[in-house]
Order: structure tokens, then sequence, then C-alpha cells
């Protein structure tokens, strides 16, 4: 009876100590233990010749071989460091899956027929392995995963379908299961073979669920297939060119190669990518690097166009004297994609081609960014804050607008009532609503201490200082208790002074208090005057200065 298909298994022995000695320099020659919950779960050679075995705990190894080096076990070391080994077996097989830090399987058949036999096919792996990392392993073959890792400790081939006479001679707890196996040996059952012959309907109901696969195991049948890894498709594209690419026209005509050499490789795996990086290295080693966004599929025609406007922009900026331009020409171009993701198609409009006049747009201002950098061209996305100013960021044309701080929009003010006065009465209101509340699922909550609307028009981009008198000529201040010393009454800017029709605020701010440095409190009004102009004032330290002008 057949356990599965052929399964190679690489095991590399001492697979914690080793991956110690990669990442953290311990040496692996010397006396070393991993110890897990104060147990050792490996050792070295050479702490196994003083005596220390798995399961001992620390004090007892210690007593062993005083000078043993300790290291605490890390799953995610192991992980990362046999990553290079898994990558070195791909180099020579595919169809690997990773089975534990340490071990890796694959179906045997395609390297046995590409090497010539399995035996071949396991001596150069175990020399691929050797070669890449500097890693010792071994290798065992047999019918499924559980049988092919026993056979890999001692190097073996289990002939086909020998895998449950190979598997009969083996003691319980290669199992892994220590209750199991001391529950069994207790019962007189202490090979494989022995718990193999028992009724698997007694097995079932005697151990339950995990016993039975227990019991499948021992009889050489994995209770799952091989879940192989692929490895990730080689999609990026490149080229090296004997002269150094000076011409504009030169280089675009080999950049549109690369371009439909990079398109024909995305479609053969059914891919489209919304991001393209262009590399170029000069014929003096200066790296140049520029990534390009678009907001659908790029085609062959798209990556094609941004190669060309990228070397456009990188070959003449030399001539123009631009900071960032190459020091001698190209002699190698290399396009990757990114956000490369399934071509599924676009969705065209609902009355035939949609967003041409927005391609075109797109299409110039892209252009543009070529030639003079990623930040020749802001777009603004609005988010929370507290003030006009907080709330809007500026990021290159294309790439993702996610505010960076996020907030609920403010609420509208009802038609027919004094705008101040009611939205300073609703902020109020939404922040003594939303303080302690946890906001409900797809929703944001208000900032407190943030500005009704509508708002201001224009933020300027450094406050005019500014003096609010009363009806005295008393300028007016804030107490501690938020208390004005009077009501507003003109407004001076400079040297024009105006009377105030309308005012509301205060609107207080104390952020970033725990900062030393980063502090800022603050006052806020808003005013209306009797040209039919209304601000943003804010009064900091007894001065006034307008941030902001409404419409």
């Amino acid at each position: 009876m057949s356990g599965g298909p052929r399964t190679l298994l690489v095991w590399c022995p001492d697979w914690p100590v080793v991956a110690a000695e990669i990442v953290e320099g311990v040496s692996a020659e010397g006396p070393v233990v991993v110890l897990r919950g104060n147990r050792v779960v490996a050792c070295s050679e050479a702490a196994r010749r003083e005596g220390v075995r798995r399961g001992l705990r620390r004090r007892e190894v210690q007593g062993r071989c005083p000078q043993v080096v300790v290291v605490e076990h890390d799953a995610g070391r192991d992980a990362r460091a046999f990553e290079a080994v898994v990558g070195a077996v791909e180099e020579v097989a595919v169809g690997v899956e990773v089975v534990r830090p340490g071990a890796c399987a694959l179906a045997a058949r395609g390297p046995s027929r590409y090497f010539g036999g399995e035996e071949r096919a396991a001596e150069r792996i175990v020399e691929q392995v050797a070669q890449a990392c500097a890693v010792e392993s071994q290798v065992g073959i047999a019918d499924g995963v559980f049988a092919a890792g026993l056979a890999a400790r001692d190097g073996r081939i289990v002939p086909a379908g020998g895998s449950r006479e190979f598997l009969a001679g083996v003691t319980v707890e290669a199992l892994e299961r220590p209750e199991l196996a001391d529950l069994l040996r207790r019962l007189g059952v202490t090979t494989l073979g022995d718990f193999a012959a028992l009724p698997a309907s007694d097995v079932l109901t005697r151990f339950g669920f995990d016993g039975a696969l227990a019991h499948r195991l021992a009889a050489g049948l994995d209770h799952r297939p091989l879940a192989v890894r692929k490895p990730p498709p080689d999609l990026d594209v490149s080229d090296t060119y004997d002269e150094p690419l000076e011409r504009v026209d030169v280089a675009a005509f080999a950049g549109r190669v690369l371009a439909e050499r990079l398109h024909e490789r995305l479609a053969a795996y059914g891919m489209a990518c919304t991001r393209l990086g262009i590399e170029a290295v000069t014929a003096d080693g200066q790296e140049l690097h520029r990534v390009w966004r678009h907001d659908g599929l790029l085609t062959a025609a798209a990556i094609a166009e941004r190669v060309r406007w990228q070397l456009d922009g990188w070959l003449t900026g030399a001539r123009r004297g631009a900071p960032a331009r190459p020091t001698a020409g190209l002699v190698r171009l290399r396009l990757v994609p990114d956000g490369v993701l399934v071509h599924l198609g676009l969705q065209p409009g609902l009355w035939g081609d949609t967003g041409a006049e927005r391609e075109r747009a797109h299409r110039a201002l892209s252009r543009v960014q070529g030639l003079l950098g990623p930040e020749s061209v802001l777009t603004a996305v609005r988010g929370g804050g507290r003030s006009a100013d907080d709330q809007v960021r500026l990021v290159p044309w294309g790439d993702e607008r996610e505010p960076a701080r996020p907030a609920a929009p403010p609420k509208p003010v009802v038609p027919g009532d004094e705008p101040v006065v009611v939205a300073l009465e609703e902020a109020t209101k939404d922040a003594e609503r939303e303080r302690g509340k946890p906001a409900e699922q797809g929703k944001l909550p208000p900032w407190p201490g943030r500005l009704p609307a509508p708002s201001p028009a224009l933020v300027l981009p450094q406050p005019a200082p500014a003096v609010v008198l009363d009806e005295a000529g008393t300028p007016v201040g804030v107490s501690a208790r938020l208390e004005l010393s009077g009501a507003p009454a003109v407004l001076v800017i400079g040297e024009e002074a105006e009377a105030i029709t309308g005012w509301a605020g205060p609107w207080p701010v104390d952020e970033r208090w725990w900062a030393p440095g980063e502090g800022r409190r603050r006052a806020r009004f808003q005013v209306a005057v009797a040209g039919g102009q209304a601000f943003l004032l804010s009064l900091a330290s007894g001065h006034w200065a307008v941030e902001a002008i409404y419409d």
C-alpha cells in the first residue's frame, strides 16, 4: 500500500543552532544549546558529546557542560535564516513546501527525472545548499512527507511502496506527541508498526481525532498532500548597452523595446501593474531611480510613454544643468513593475470610454513630473485637524490621496441661522456627545475643538499680525477662563481699521503640551467686518493674528 506520492525532504540538522550562528554569530563549533521554556530544543554536536540531550533543563545542561553557550529560542529567527536555504533549493527544483524552519519538501518526480534518478537529485540538492548557503543538509526520499522526514535523518532513499515497512521498526516517539507516545508505551505499543496494526476505528474511539491522524502517519499515509510554495515570477526586465545612451531618441527607442518586453511578460502571467519603477545606471556608475504611478492599468504604450518621458527628463536635464542630472550616458536600463495585480480589464463608463480629458491631464502632469521631479505637481488632500492649516496636506500628483489624519466631515450650518453662533453651538454639542464614546462602525468621530463649517477659502502661509479693539479702543484679551476683556468692535490689519459687525468664539486650542518646544496654546475667533469680509483670527500670548480669510 502506497502512502502517497514520492516526496523528497531536505533536512538541516540542529537548525535552531545553525540559525543562531547565521543571525547572531554564535559559533556552532562549540557546545551550544537552544532553550525554550527552560528546556533544550536543539543542541550542537559538541554539546551532545558532553551528554546534552533534548528535553534537559538548563541547570542539568550546565552541570554536564559548564562552558555551554545558551541561546533563547526564536521562531522568527529560524524562519528568516531558513529562507535562504529554501531559495537555494528552488534554484534547482520547483514546488517547494516549507514543513518547518529546517525542513522543506517537494515532489521527487521532477528532480529525479531531470537529474537522472532520485539519488543524483538528492546529491545535487545537497550540493546546491552547501554551495549557496554553506549549510549542511541531508535528503530523504519516501512515499509521503512523514516517512521522507524520518528517512532524511539517516540520508536514506526508501524504495517505492516500502514506506510502511520502513516505519514499522521506528519507535512511537517519532510521532512527536509525548503524551500519546507515553500512553502507547504503557499499553505495550512501542513501535509505529505495532500502532499501525491497531484497527483505525478503535484508535479513533480511544485516542480521538489527533490519535487517528498519528495512526495514519504510522501506517505511512499522510493526512494531507504537499502544499507547494510557488516562487514569485521574476517580472523585471533590463538591458545593458555597449554604447552609452546619450541622445533622447536613441534612449527612447531602447526604452520602448524594454516596455514591450515588460508588458508581454506581465500578460503571460495574466497580470498588469499600476506603478512602474524606472532604473538607470550611467557609464561611471551613477544610479538613477524614479517611480511612476497610474490610476488605471499600465498598457504597453503607457509604459513606453512614461519611460520616454523619464529618459527625456534625465538626459535633457543634464544639458539644462538640473541638480539630479546623470553624470554620463546610460549603459543599463531596468523596468520594475510594482503594484502588480490580476488583469481583469478596466470597467468603461456608462456612456462609453471614460475619463479621456482626465487621462490627457494626467499624462501632461506626469510629463511635467518627469522633467521637474515629483514635487513639481502637488494636489491637496483634506483630513482631520483643529486648525485650517492642519486639515490640508499637499501630496505629489499620482500618489495615494489618503489623509494623514482621517476625520468626519464638519456638520453643515442650517440656512437662515447665524452662521458663527450656530456652528459654535453644534461643534460644542458634537464634542460633548463624542467625548468618551466609541465611533460607530464605518464612521469617524469629529475632532474635538475643530473649527465649524464653513471652511475658510484662503489659508495664509504665515499669519498676518492684527489688533482687535473694543468700543473704548482698548485691546481685547482673553482670560484663563476664556472670558473676554471686552466685546470686539474694531479690527486693525496693517494701517486699515474696520468695524466688526459679528463675531464668534473663542475656540481654545492647547496642543502638544506634553512635548517641550512643540506646545501651542491659542484662542480662535471668527469675525465679520463692515466691508463684507470674514476672517479667522487667533490670539496667542497676547498677540492677534489673521490665520485665514473666508469668501
